[in-house]
C-alpha cells in the first residue's frame, strides 16, 4: 500500500504541475481539485470497501492540488519597470548569476538584475536577463556588471520540420523573462556568489586550461564535452556532426555517460574482488566529482543523480527500488523547479534514459549471451541499446530527426568513452604540469578521441545517415511509453524474485 500511495502522490503531483504548466489555473481550482480529494476520501470512509480506493484517489487529488499551486508559485512575472521599456536601449546594472556561455559568435551571460540607470534617476529593480554581448566579453560568474543594449522580450521559434521551440519558457526556467540584444558590457566589482560553486567553476577552467595545453582542436574540445560538458570547442560543424548519428548526449557529460564510466571501471573493480557497496561508493564519488568539474551546472548536478540511482538498481539488482528512487528524485527536481517538467527536454530525456537504464537494460543484457562480458562490453551494450529504446520516441517527436546508424555508432563509440575520459584527464594534468611535454602523455587520448571522431564522422557521410521525420502529436507517445513500462512487468522479474535473488547473492 505505502508504494501504491508513493506512486499516486508522484503522479498526482506531477499531473498538477503538466496541467498549470500548458493552461492557466489559479489557487482557487487548486483548492477546488481539493476539495474533490476531501469528498473521495469521505466517500471511502463511509463506504467502507472501498477505503483504499478512496484514500488512494484522494492522495492523487491532494497531490495534483499541490502541482498546480507549487507551478503558480514558480510562474515568472516581469518588471513593470522594465516591460516599460521593452524595445528601448537600456543601461542596466547587475551580478552574474551563472557561469557565462561563450559561443563562436556571442557570450551569454545570465544576469540578476538589481538597477536600471538613467540619465536623471536610479530605479531599483528585480529581474533576470539574459545579456547577449561579443564572443570574448571577459566576464565571469559572480562579476558585478554594467550593460548597455536593446531590451526585449524573448520568442519562441521554429526548429525545423514543423516543430516550435518555446524560448520564453526555457529561459523562465532560470528566472530569465527579457534578453539585453547587442549588449556592451564591463565588469564594475565583485558581487554576492556561492563559495563551492565559484571554486568547481574554478577548477573546471583551470581542467581545461590543461586539456586545451595537452590537446589540438577538435581532440581538445571533444575531451572537454566528454569530461567536464563543455562543447565551445567542437564548433558548429562538428557539433552538427554528432548530431546526426546520435552523439550529442557524449558532448554533454550526461548521467548516460557518466554510468558507462562506471560500468568500465566495475569491471576493472571485479578483478580486485571490490564489493559491490564499495563499487556504489566509488561511482558516487565519480559521479560528484564529474557535477563537480562542470561548475556544478544543474545539468550535470541531475547527470550524477541519475547515474547514482541506476548504479543503485545495478548493484542492489531490484528494479523496484531504482524505480521509486527515481520517482522521489524526479518529484523532488519539479518541486524545486516545476519550469523543468515541461519546458526542460534535458530533464525529460535524463529522466527515461535512466529509467531505460534501470529496467529494460537489464532485459537486453539477458538477450546478449553472444556478446562477452570482458571489459563489460556486455554491460555497456546492454546500456546502449536499453536507453536507445527509451529516448528514441521523445528524441523522435522533439527533433524529428533519426538516425539510421545511431545504435551501431553509440555501440562503436561507448566502448572507448571510458577510456577516453580517463586519458582526456590525464592529459589535462599532464597540460598543467608538464608545458611542452603534455602532448607525449596525451598521446592515448589523442588516439582515443581520433577513434571517435573518425567513427561520427564516417557514419554522419553515409547516405540516409539522417532522416527527417514530419511532426506527430505528444499523444502518440503515450501509448509508446506505456508499452514500455508493461515490458519489465512482463519479461522481468516480479519484485519478489528480485528480493529472493539479492538475498541469495553474497552480500560483500
Amino acid at each position: 500500500m505505502a508504494a501504491r500511495i508513493l506512486w499516486v502522490a508522484v503522479l498526482g503531483f506531477l499531473a498538477g504541475v503538466f496541467l498549470r504548466s500548458l493552461a492557466p489555473m489559479g489557487l482557487a481550482f487548486a483548492g477546488f481539485v481539493a476539495l474533490l480529494g476531501v469528498v473521495a476520501l469521505l466517500l471511502g470512509v463511509v463506504e467502507r470497501a472501498k477505503l483504499r480506493a478512496g484514500m488512494l484517489v484522494a492522495v492523487a487529488l491532494f497531490a495534483c492540488a499541490g502541482g498546480i499551486a507549487r507551478m503558480n508559485v514558480a510562474i515568472v512575472s516581469g518588471d513593470p519597470v522594465l516591460t516599460e521599456h521593452l524595445g528601448s536601449r537600456v543601461v542596466l546594472e547587475g551580478v552574474v548569476s551563472n557561469e557565462p556561455d561563450a559561443r563562436e559568435a556571442s557570450t551569454r551571460i545570465p544576469v540578476r538584475v538589481e538597477l536600471l540607470v538613467e540619465e536623471t534617476s536610479t530605479t531599483t529593480i528585480h529581474a533576470g536577463v539574459l545579456i547577449i554581448a561579443s564572443a570574448h566579453a571577459g566576464i565571469s560568474y559572480g562579476d558585478r556588471v554594467r550593460a548597455e543594449g536593446t531590451l526585449r522580450s524573448p520568442e519562441s521559434f521554429e526548429t525545423g520540420l514543423g516543430r516550435e521551440f518555446n524560448y520564453p519558457a526555457f529561459l523562465a526556467k532560470e528566472r530569465i523573462i527579457y534578453e539585453l540584444a547587442f549588449a556592451k558590457i564591463e565588469p564594475i566589482g565583485e558581487g554576492a556568489r556561492n563559495p563551492l560553486k565559484a571554486a568547481s567553476i574554478f577548477l573546471k577552467q583551470k581542467y581545461l586550461d590543461g586539456i586545451a595545453l595537452a590537446l589540438s582542436e577538435p581532440h581538445g574540445g571533444l575531451a572537454g564535452g566528454i569530461t567536464a560538458g563543455d562543447k565551445r570547442g567542437l564548433g558548429e560543424e562538428l557539433s552538427a556532426t554528432f548530431r546526426t548519428v546520435s552523439l550529442t548526449h557524449i558532448i554533454v557529460l550526461s548521467g548516460y555517460n557518466i554510468m558507462i564510466v562506471v560500468f568500465g571501471l566495475g569491471w576493472l573493480f571485479s578483478r580486485f574482488h571490490v564489493g559491490r557497496w564499495v563499487e556504489f561508493g566509488l561511482g558516487v564519488a565519480i559521479a560528484a566529482f564529474f557535477a563537480l568539474m562542470t561548475g556544478l551546472a544543474a545539468a550535470s548536478v541531475r547527470a550524477a543523480a541519475m547515474a547514482s540511482i541506476a548504479m543503485a538498481g545495478k548493484v542492489t539488482g531490484r528494479l523496484y527500488l531504482a524505480s521509486r528512487a527515481l520517482a522521489v528524485v524526479a518529484l523532488g527536481m519539479v518541486l524545486w523547479n516545476p519550469y523543468v517538467l515541461v519546458f526542460d527536454i534535458g530533464f525529460q530525456l535524463s529522466i527515461i534514459a535512466t529509467w531505460g537504464l534501470i529496467a529494460l537494460s537489464p532485459l537486453v543484457f539477458e538477450r546478449l549471451p553472444f556478446v562477452t562480458e570482458r571489459f563489460a562490453l556486455r554491460e555497456i551494450a546492454a546500456a546502449t541499446i536499453g536507453t536507445q529504446i527509451a529516448v528514441v520516441p521523445l528524441l523522435l517527436y522533439q527533433s524529428g530527426a533519426f538516425s539510421l546508424y545511431a545504435l551501431p555508432v553509440n555501440l562503436l563509440v561507448l566502448v572507448v568513452i571510458p577510456w577516453a575520459m580517463l586519458f582526456s584527464a590525464l592529459a589535462a594534468l599532464g597540460g598543467l604540469l608538464l608545458g611542452p611535454l603534455a602532448p607525449i602523455v596525451a598521446f592515448p587520448a589523442y588516439a582515443l578521441l581520433s577513434y571517435v571522431l573518425g567513427v561520427a564522422q564516417l557514419f554522419a557521410s553515409l547516405p540516409f545517415s539522417s532522416l527527417a521525420i514530419p511532426a506527430f502529436s505528444a499523444w502518440w507517445l503515450v501509448p509508446i511509453y506505456v508499452g514500455m513500462l508493461l515490458l519489465p512487468v512482463r519479461y522481468g522479474r516480479t519484485q519478489s524474485a528480485e528480493e529472493e535473488a539479492f538475498r541469495n547473492t553474497k552480500t560483500t
